[in-house]
Parts: C-alpha cells; structure tokens; sequence
C-alpha cells in the first residue's frame, strides 16, 4: 500500500516555539496539569496558572474535566517539542472549537474510548467557546498552520 500523499497529522512533532499563541496556551496549561497530576499536587490549580494570565479561568475546570479522562502522556513544560498524544488532543480542541460536533467527536475517538470521548464532548465544547471569547481561535486543523 503506497502511503505517499496521505497528510501529517496537524502539530505531530512541532516544536512548541512553533505554535500559534491559542495553541501554545493550551499546551502550557495541559501540561502543567499533567505534571501536577504526577506529583500529586491540584492538577486543576496548575493549569489555571497561565489562564488566568490570559483572562480565561473558565476554561480550567473544561480542561480538567477532559483531561482526567484518559492518559494523553502529555510532556513536561519544557520539554521543546511536542510529545505522546499531545498533537492530537490539540486536534480534538480545535476540532470542538471549529467544526461539526461528528468531527469533534472523532477527534476523541482517536483518544479516547467511546464512552469517554462522548463524555469529552462537553468539556471541549466549552473549552472551544472560551477561548474563542477571548478571541483566541485554534488553528483550523486541516489548514496548514
């Protein structure tokens, strides 16, 4: 089977300097999360931190409630590179925030089990109109970025 022409998955090994502002925030605040979590301190805290900063605490509870959902092996805040599922949880939040609920929806699918990545719908949902409140806007996932 040729695999010539089929295209790369938005954000897949992107160096996180390269990220458009929406998008870099996100990452921030995903991984501070993931490393609260692993240390065993309030994940939910840790990710306010550069929300709040941004004006857009709402959008940490609708992060969180994603997050705890699954394992994304998301990476450390410094680490320069994006890692593990990370490319594609971006793509769900984008997705959410930018398209029909079906292609949302199968943002988490590529996640999440069935039942969990219907139980993220919500949360991504709200997350996306957040952001966009603020004018953030995620990068349109099937346009180059």
């Amino acid at each position: 089977m040729a695999t010539h022409g089929l295209p790369t998955w938005p954000w897949t090994d992107a160096s996180t300097e390269a990220l458009p502002a929406a998008e870099s925030l996100l990452l921030e605040a995903m991984r501070r999360w993931a490393e609260a979590a692993q240390r065993g301190r309030p994940a939910l805290a840790a990710a306010c931190l550069p929300l709040i900063a941004e004006d857009l605490a709402e959008a940490a509870p609708w992060l969180d409630a994603v997050l705890r959902l699954g394992d994304f092996g998301i990476g450390s805040p410094l680490q320069p590179r994006l890692t593990g599922q990370e490319p594609a949880l971006l793509l769900a939040f984008a997705l959410a925030q930018r398209s029909p609920r079906r292609e949302a929806l199968a943002g988490f699918l590529r996640l999440l089990p069935t039942i969990s990545a219907h139980a993220a719908m919500g949360p991504g949902l709200a997350l996306g109109l957040a952001f966009r409140r603020r004018g953030l806007l995620l990068a349109n996932p099937f346009r180059n970025h």
